[in-house]
């Protein structure tokens, strides 16, 4: 029975010309592997630039303190709702128990304010509390920029001769309307 089953005889290895189909797929495999890399790379740096990439130098940095993504949409949303009537000032200028006042009263420095709501408020504060810093205890809560010690230690060597108040930024800070802080004029910190 055994004589009746033929066996093929089996061949050694791949033909020359499957090794050959092989290879080309291998290499088209290889530069479709390495096109699609580049075009990643490529898409994720336009995409980096076009969100806008954190600023590495300080002279692009507006702000105080550079602001991680993370808190951006509540810096968004605090500009959006402050400088609608005056200039929005630094969170870094007054402590942050002014700030947490500020949130919860609807009376805004004599003026009746619709109040933020959940969530934009949560965000505006996350944004305010995180850049703000904390009093001293038994030391008063100012209201205002001129009694602040943190506006004062931000202007170290600074002398005003006039009153202080948020209307006067521009004179030193042409930029202040565009919440760019860091931007002076000539004759800024000369006041």
């Amino acid at each position: 029975m055994a004589n009746l089953i033929k066996r093929r005889p089996r061949r050694q290895g791949i033909s020359q010309k499957n090794r050959r189909q092989l290879r080309g797929k291998s290499v088209s495999l290889l530069v479709l592997v390495l096109a699609w890399s580049l075009a990643m790379g490529w898409l994720l740096s336009l995409a980096s630039h076009v969100q806008g990439a954190t600023p590495t130098t300080p002279n692009e940095i507006g702000t105080v303190d550079v602001v991680p993504a993370k808190y951006k949409l509540g810096q968004e949303l605090y500009l959006e709702n402050c400088s609608k009537c005056h200039i929005a000032i630094p969170p870094e200028v007054l402590p942050t128990q002014t700030w947490k006042n500020l949130l919860e009263d609807s009376q805004h420095y004599g003026v009746t304010l619709k109040p933020l709501v959940d969530p934009p408020r949560i965000l505006v504060w996350r944004y305010l509390s995180t850049f703000s810093r904390p009093l001293f205890k038994e030391e008063p809560i100012p209201y205002r920029v001129r009694k602040s010690r943190f506006f004062r230690a931000l202007h170290p060597q600074v002398e005003f001769s006039g009153s202080i108040e948020i209307y006067n930024c521009v004179s030193c800070h042409p930029s202040a309307r565009d919440f760019n802080f860091r931007r002076l004029s000539p004759e800024g910190g000369k006041e």
